[in-house]
């Protein structure tokens, strides 16, 4: 049999060879037997010193071809042998993708959950009614229905997240304030609980993506004491204390006069940290008395009708409760922060 002869048969005993090999094992004996550096084409080489420089030629070149031939069924049948195995080790799995990672354990209500629940029970005891309302907005809604005109300066003050079809990643849960002055009959009294979305420079107060409780009461002869005492059960409710709280003059566009609620940092207790800004004091709410022009926006009678809002922080508040000073945990999915609440 001459060399060429010997290349071609070695070549295509290997390849039945390889077609019935189903294990790696086998495989990287194959690998070792045929192209290893004592194996049958590195063997045929050794013979070619032997021939003439016309035939080392031809038969050398035929050589290199069936190597590189075998290396590539090789590298082709150790891919299909890994995804039989893998797809055998898949069938015979059962994967829950929603199951949690410590499956010895239980769940539980994330923490903003657990007071978000608290705060709706609070309210609902003193006579609101809870709404919801869609986190895709419209510009009126979100704006132009609480006294945002198109060139308003106060637009400015919240970094809007826009989609490519004209509406908006509500900014605030003001929105759905909007919708119950059209929706429902007056007096009426609501909370509007849920997520809200701003371009935020993320820190440990700061977050893109978090969670409001705007409240509003529509009635005759409603004042800022109102307000106050509102307020005022709230935070006592929910931290089972007396709370120290200020009241400052604040600029919104939807209420007139406007005030900012704060209340002490329970975090470092007012001395001042990273939550509070080393103010002592935590941005609790905006609130204020409803402005004339969103009860007219709303189809009612300024005249007739008075009314407060106020819109509550929840991350905020539930770090109070808790004494987190990191906003960021919230949204991190972190089981051993989930847990320290279960």
């Amino acid at each position: 049999m001459s060399l060429l002869e010997e290349i071609e048969k070695t070549y295509e005993v290997a390849c039945k060879e390889l077609e019935s090999i189903s294990g790696l094992e086998d495989l990287e004996k194959f690998r070792t037997l045929y192209l290893g550096k004592k194996g049958s084409v590195q063997s045929i080489l050794k013979k070619i010193g032997s021939l003439s420089i016309e035939e080392k030629k031809t038969i050398g070149q035929k050589a290199n071809t069936v190597s590189q031939q075998l290396e590539e069924l090789y590298s082709e049948r150790k891919s299909y042998i890994k995804k039989l195995k893998m797809e055998e080790q898949i069938s015979g799995e059962i994967f829950d993708s929603l199951r949690p990672v410590d499956i010895s354990g239980s769940g539980s209500l994330h923490p903003i959950t657990k007071v978000r629940e608290e705060v709706e029970d609070i309210f609902v005891s003193m006579g609101f009614q809870i709404m919801d309302g869609p986190e895709i907005e419209t510009d009126y809604y979100n704006f132009g229905a609480l006294n945002f005109t198109e060139d308003h300066p106060a637009r400015d003050m919240q970094d809007t997240f826009y989609t490519e079809d004209g509406n908006l990643l509500r900014t605030h849960t003001s929105a759905i304030q909007a919708r119950a002055l059209k929706e429902l009959k007056p007096p009426f009294r609501i909370i509007a609980p849920g997520r809200v979305f701003r371009y935020e420079e993320i820190d440990a107060s700061h977050e893109n993506t978090f969670n409001q409780v705007e409240g509003m009461v529509v009635g005759k002869d409603i004042s800022t004491a109102s307000l106050i005492y509102t307020m005022d059960q709230l935070l006592t409710q929910i931290f089972h204390k007396k709370t120290t709280v200020r009241l400052r003059p604040g600029y919104f566009p939807f209420v007139e006069p406007g005030f900012e609620l704060d209340f002490q940092c329970m975090v470092c207790n007012g001395k001042g940290c990273s939550v509070c800004k080393q103010s002592g004091w935590v941005e609790l709410l905006p609130c204020g008395l409803i402005h004339p022009n969103v009860l007219k926006a709303g189809g009612l009678d300024p005249e007739i009708w008075t009314g407060f809002a106020f819109g509550l922080g929840l991350d905020r508040l539930v770090m109070m409760r808790y004494g987190i000073n990191d906003i960021r945990y919230f949204n991190s999915g972190n089981l051993r922060f989930l847990k320290k609440f279960a």
